[in-house]
């Protein structure tokens, strides 16, 4: 198992991401959601991830119906778009694409039609629900995904910062077979004490099996290169038991 400080953070403090390998949720596909606003913004998040470590990314854009009405094919579009362009850049990285879900009444209706949903990786579905307020029936949308074979993966769980209060709520979705990933930010205090505290409290009590950035623009590229973030990252961590590696 691997710890940090080890040969994961080189000399200049920085952490060596390819000890994870592959980032399983960013924003990096153009002009779909909050994430990049064009191809070349696209090109300059993909090198720099390129140059964290990484060697596979898997876009994960938002389908949230009142916001961002992303279908398969305008990702799968995207996708081959930022491929092309990543090709004629030289860029040797993996690019794929999925999608992140709000649980909304959108994905209920996917689910009702039995339509197809965007895997992270074979049956591994990315979700989130409100980071305001307790979604009611958000237990009985999880079980619909996983009575259609998915295993749903809970998207920056510490973000939901009502739950500071109700950390039962954790137990009772890994109890139901819900996996969960952590922002990296998160550790660092880059949303806040409240979703630090609950990040560690997630790692202590083994929750998180997977990791990602959920990279939108710039600054979180320059977040994930600084020294703050490597320290927050050099505390006792076992990175050997985060999964991205085993992302076909």
């Amino acid at each position: 198992m691997f710890k940090l400080f080890s040969k994961s953070t080189p000399k200049g403090g920085r952490f060596d991401y390819s000890i994870l390998k592959t980032d399983m949720h960013s924003h990096i596909l153009p002009g779909i959601d909050d994430g990049s606003d064009s191809i070349e913004t696209s090109i300059e998040l993909i090198k720099g991830m390129k140059e964290l470590g990484y060697s596979k990314l898997i876009a994960t854009p938002h389908i949230m119906w009142d916001m961002y009405r992303n279908t398969p094919d305008i990702i799968k579009r995207k996708l081959e778009e930022v491929r092309n362009a990543v090709q004629k850049e030289g860029i040797a990285i993996e690019i794929e694409a999925a999608a992140e879900y709000f649980l909304d009444e959108h994905v209920e209706d996917l689910l009702k039609a039995k339509e197809p949903l965007l895997a992270v990786s074979e049956n591994k579905i990315l979700v989130e629900f409100s980071m305001a307020f307790p979604a009611m029936n958000i237990k009985d949308v999880l079980f619909e995904l996983q009575m259609q074979g998915y295993t749903p993966i809970i998207a920056h769980p510490e973000r939901y910062s009502y739950l500071i209060r109700n950390k039962e709520f954790y137990e009772e979705l890994r109890d139901i077979g819900c996996l969960f990933q952590l922002n990296l930010l998160s550790l660092g205090g880059g949303y806040g004490k409240t979703v630090t505290e609950l990040s560690q409290h997630l790692l202590k009590n083994n929750f998180y099996s997977l990791a990602g950035t959920d990279l939108h623009h710039e600054g979180h590229l320059h977040d994930l290169g600084s020294s703050r973030t490597a320290a927050a990252f050099s505390k006792g961590i076992d990175w050997g038991k985060f999964t991205n590696k085993e992302l076909g």
